[in-house]
């Protein structure tokens, strides 16, 4: 009991430490974008950096750019790589734009919040599935630029779709 109140402290700290950190950038860009949407941008890019570097290290470091087979069933690396790496990716996003960004909608239940936001993540799993697919296989592009550009597409929707749907306030 003591042990889930502490660690509930040491998350509330890490959240006031993030907002103050992102929040002290905003005056530099507050003619640009309100700070709602520096702090998507500020909080997305930091997940988003994270998950290509995970991205990067699975792939070439651990999966060593093979084939995984797991049965009779084969994974291109680019896309075990993926499967690997976005649950922690996932995980990680729905934190920051739970308390960081949207902070007004953490009276929300989280069961809700969390079934809203997994639907969105669900689509933009299959919008990185298929740029991944189209960008490697079809068009022939590395890997690791394929990963960006898929990064760029699914980033718009994404914070449109959070934005109006799973972060929204009633």
């Amino acid at each position: 009991m003591y042990l889930c109140l502490f660690m509930k402290d040491v998350v509330y700290q890490i959240k006031d430490w993030i907002i103050a950190t992102v929040d002290f950038f905003y005056p530099a860009f507050n003619k640009v974008m309100d700070k709602q949407t520096f702090r998507y941008a500020a909080c997305g890019g930091a997940n988003t950096l994270f998950d290509i570097t995970m991205f990067t290290i699975m792939h070439n470091y651990i999966l060593y750019k093979q084939v995984v087979h797991i049965g009779t069933l084969a994974i291109s690396p680019h896309i075990a790589a993926f499967l690997f790496t976005f649950p922690i990716s996932f995980i990680s996003g729905y934190f920051l734009m739970r308390y960081v960004v949207f902070p007004e909608a953490a009276t929300t239940r989280k069961r809700v919040q969390m079934s809203k936001y997994l639907s969105v993540v669900f689509v933009c799993i299959l919008l990185n599935y298929g740029f991944l697919k189209l960008f490697v296989e079809v068009l022939g592009w590395w890997p690791l630029p394929a990963k960006i550009a898929t990064t760029f597409f699914v980033v718009a929707f994404s914070y449109f779709s959070q934005k109006k749907f799973a972060f929204r306030v009633n």
